[in-house]
């Protein structure tokens, strides 16, 4: 026994065709997109690389002499904990006073702390320096002789921007 024929199953199909081509063509839309934007990501990253790493060269290219300068000799270097993932590492500060072990920063005590710390703040200042410079009590855990070879960078600072230095030391 044959049963009635579906009169309608030639619209139907029709419509169902034309969402189904419809749906494939905004799939195809969206899966190039991701292709677009995977693209735009790998652009992205391979240009943040090659920044990061240039300053992060020109970085320890200044350290090698403000570092000297502030201890007195010795060197600092900063160092990448991941190398192989320059994205996603971590960066340590290596710290070799004359006459000492090399140290992580961490290691250091509160006024040889400030004192690298001071070496890399100035060291990326000299790569790009800003117009103007607020400091406050950047100095306070200095002594006089480390007072006295910070206050001399400064002045070579000064010379490229305004600073505005709040302090206690009558030296600075």
């Amino acid at each position: 026994k044959i049963d009635d024929v579906n009169l309608g199953a030639i619209k139907e199909y029709e419509q169902l065709k034309e969402r189904f081509d419809f749906l494939n063509e905004q799939r195809d839309d969206l899966e190039k997109a991701i292709q677009d934007l995977h693209k735009v990501i790998r652009k992205i990253n391979r240009i943040s690389k090659e920044r990061f790493l240039n300053t992060f060269d020109m970085i320890n290219t200044k350290l090698e002499e403000v570092f000297p300068r502030l201890f007195e000799g010795g060197s600092a270097r900063l160092i990448l904990t991941e190398p192989e993932n320059p994205l996603e590492t971590g960066v340590e500060f290596m710290i070799h006073q004359s006459g000492k072990k090399l140290n992580r920063m961490s290691l250091l005590s509160g006024g040889e702390k400030a004192l690298s710390a001071i070496a890399l703040i100035f060291s990326i200042f000299f790569i790009k320096p800003a117009y103007f410079c607020l400091m406050a009590e950047i100095d306070a855990s200095l002594d006089d002789t480390n007072v006295l070879r910070f206050n001399a960078l400064l002045q070579i600072i000064g010379d490229k921007s305004q600073i505005i230095m709040i302090t206690h030391n009558k030296s600075s």
